[in-house]
């Protein structure tokens, strides 16, 4: 059995990059250290599902960077000063920072509750103000951007060679698709395509005082001046969800080297698939819009992780109820594999090192989570031992965080054979007699049995060797 699931050295880590539309092998600025940002939430309602999807995307490229050996510095931002934000304040009667600040703790609570680590460093909009006016400011010293009737924008045809870096599109292209955050930076800018960098404030707003009057900031520029101020002018990783590319993504490729005279500002541009429900996209607008506290009342957060890490994070997912059942079937053998491993204080001889290799060759394509998982199930499958357990706690513990504390695990399996023990004979029982009625064509009394069974939390599964039985 191999102790570490991989070493940088020994082994290539491939990661797909946005901008070149590849895999590229992961080569960072300083040997040995990889600076990522991921864009973080806009705290004006509960975190929802897609908002999972993304944070454990980039947990897992988190958690495997460091597996690898790598010292990551992980930045997430928290746009905690945005126009959601303040007309929920104004309908609330409440500061904008009790609704951010509210959000943001129910963010981190659920992402707690989800095995998702911690990042280094939390930047907040409101924080890095003067950050923020500095960076437009060398942007209209050099010619970049523009005053207007209300406020400052980026001038697009400064450098309209830029643009199309992570979509392949052209401006008139991706702008019918942009959405409202293009169309709604205000009357004062010269073309259409510009983007505001700063807002003079409307009456009764937060504002802060700049040189061009108070405001406060446009969207785009804050995770620009965030990133840079705290990684200098260039980074390895930047993270988000697939919609951010346009107008969000390109538009930091825009102001960050124009500002910097760098680039690329980022070596990888890194996105996650969208989450849909049922084979449409997720949108309270359908009806099938979950936040996590809402999926947590029907999933446990670890079951609801094992289904999400279950597709590779650049693919789309589709959180079908029988998706979510069958991700819930397999968390849970695993668990009870872990727990009985646990348990058991001898080593069973079972040879896991092509596994720890398959696994390690996943994850260093591009974290494929999914192919990752598939050994988890295939070692799951094999003899109890000692070595299964530490192998588990290795890989679906410390990469995939699939797993709870090892006393929690061997409580639950105590409680659950307790459990199965006092059942046991009465499922049995019933179990023979749907059998007898099914070879009888009974199947009035086949279906009494499984009601029955179902009323008692038993999950009845039929196989070559007979049926088996489980509590849920």
């Amino acid at each position: 059995m191999t102790d570490k699931p991989c070493s940088p050295i020994r082994m290539t880590l491939r990661v797909y990059d946005t901008r070149m539309r590849e895999k590229r092998e992961l080569s960072t600025l300083e040997e040995g250290k990889v600076s990522m940002y991921v864009c973080g939430i806009t705290p004006y309602s509960p975190s929802h599902l897609g908002h999972a999807r993304c944070y454990l995307a980039f947990d897992v490229v988190h958690r495997w960077l460091e597996a690898s050996g790598y010292d990551v510095d992980y930045v997430q931002n928290f746009t905690d000063i945005d126009d959601k934000i303040l007309d929920i304040s104004d309908a609330e009667g409440v500061d904008y920072s009790v609704v951010a600040n509210r959000n943001i703790e129910d963010y981190l609570d659920v992402m707690d509750a989800m095995n998702v680590l911690r990042a280094d460093h939390y930047p907040r909009v409101t924080e890095t103000i003067s950050e923020i006016i500095e960076m437009i400011s060398v942007l209209q010293d050099k010619g970049h951007a523009y005053v207007g009737d209300d406020g400052v924008y980026f001038e697009i045809d400064t450098v309209p060679e830029k643009f199309g870096q992570l979509t392949g599109q052209t401006l008139d292209m991706v702008r019918a698709g942009a959405g409202g955050r293009v169309a709604d930076t205000g009357s004062g800018k010269r073309d259409h395509r510009d983007f505001a960098l700063w807002k003079l404030a409307k009456p009764g707003e937060p504002s802060w005082e700049s040189q061009w009057g108070e405001g406060r900031p446009g969207w785009h520029i804050e995770c620009s001046a965030m990133s840079l101020n705290h990684f200098g002018e260039q980074f390895d990783i930047h993270g988000g969800g697939h919609d951010l590319r346009f107008p969000h993504h390109e538009a930091e490729i825009f102001q960050s080297e124009c500002c910097t005279g760098r680039e690329p500002v980022v070596g990888f541009w890194m996105h996650n698939g969208f989450v849909n429900v049922d084979g449409e996209k997720m949108s309270k607008s359908l009806g099938n819009f979950w936040t996590i506290r809402e999926a947590f009342q029907n999933h446990t957060p670890l079951a609801l992780r094992y289904a999400l890490l279950s597709v590779p994070y650049r693919n789309p997912i589709d959180l079908t109820p029988e998706f979510l059942e069958d991700a819930a079937m397999h968390f849970e053998r695993l668990i009870e594999a872990y727990g009985k491993s646990l348990s058991s204080h001898a080593d069973s001889g079972t040879d896991l090192s092509g596994a720890s290799e398959r696994f390690a060759a996943a994850m260093n394509d591009d974290f494929n989570t999914r192919a990752a998982i598939i050994e988890v199930q295939a070692v799951v499958s094999a003899e109890y031992g000692s070595e299964v357990a530490a192998w588990l706690e290795k890989h679906a513990g410390e990469v995939l965080g699939l797993l709870p504390d090892s006393e929690e695990v061997l409580a639950g399996l105590a409680k659950a054979d307790s459990a199965r023990e006092e059942v046991a004979v009465r499922v049995e029982a019933l179990l023979k007699e749907r059998e007898t009625s099914r070879e009888s064509k009974d199947w009035a009394r086949a279906d009494e049995i499984r009601d029955e069974l179902a009323s008692m939390g038993v999950v009845v599964e039929d196989g070559p060797d007979g049926p088996a039985w489980r509590l849920t």
